[in-house]
């Protein structure tokens, strides 16, 4: 859940995003480590009276300066390749949901339970709850249950719109025409909260995301209960 004030990543709450923050952590200590290594060698120069004749014009530290960042790109362009893979595979799913993008809403189509469909609104502050979140809560929540594969189909209606919720590290583009898809597992119950993530109009920061995890007990007691 995000706090005010969090400067890191979210807590991961699927695979996907456990490997994501994985390489965040992978790619940033590479970057550490050629920060540390450039700032000394300027300092160094910088204070250094006189000047290695070897250092400018030498076919040793041209070698050193060329082959060193090529290791370096190979050990962050492995990882995040196998990462593109892994966000493009797509099992066989459980439950497979069509989400569509409004100006400024989402509406949702669970197609595999006598077509489904409901709209979701940011919730008004006069009508929020003590728990609830400010520009954050929905009317109507978009329910799957964890550990279980998903499929989400995501188009939109009008403009360009992005279905993001960072905790599960899923951002897909909604566009017009278009149905793009993304496979996801969810590892925990909870509340996990979204926006759209692409600038969509006057009310784009009013159109939050909000995915309410539950057992598959529960999830089927909730689509009995909505049918």
């Amino acid at each position: 859940m995000a706090t005010w004030g969090n400067m890191l990543l979210l807590d991961s709450s699927s695979p996907l995003m456990e490997q994501l923050t994985l390489f965040h952590d992978h790619a940033l200590s590479i970057l550490l480590i050629i920060t540390t290594l450039v700032g000394f060698l300027m300092a160094s120069l910088f204070y250094n009276k006189y000047t290695n004749r070897f250092l400018l014009e030498g076919q040793t530290i041209e070698m050193i300066w060329t082959i060193l960042p090529a290791i370096t790109l190979i050990f962050i362009a492995l990882p995040s390749l196998q990462l593109l893979y892994l966000i493009d595979e797509i099992n066989n799913p459980l439950v497979s949901i069509k989400s569509i993008g409004h100006q400024w809403y989402w509406s949702y189509e669970y197609s595999d339970f006598n077509k489904i469909e409901f709209d979701s609104y940011m919730s008004p502050v006069n009508s929020l709850e003590s728990y609830g979140f400010r520009l954050l809560d929905v009317d109507n929540r978009m329910v799957l249950p964890f550990n279980s594969q998903i499929r989400l189909l995501v188009t939109a209606a009008d403009v360009i719109h992005s279905w993001t919720i960072p905790a599960l590290g899923v951002k897909v583009d909604a566009t017009p025409g278009r149905l793009n898809q993304a496979s996801f597992i969810i590892n925990r119950p909870g509340l996990f909260y979204g926006q759209c993530s692409e600038i969509c109009g006057a009310n784009h920061s009013f159109m939050p995301i909000v995915l309410e995890s539950v057992n598959i007990s529960q999830f089927i007691k909730w689509i009995l209960k909505i049918s």
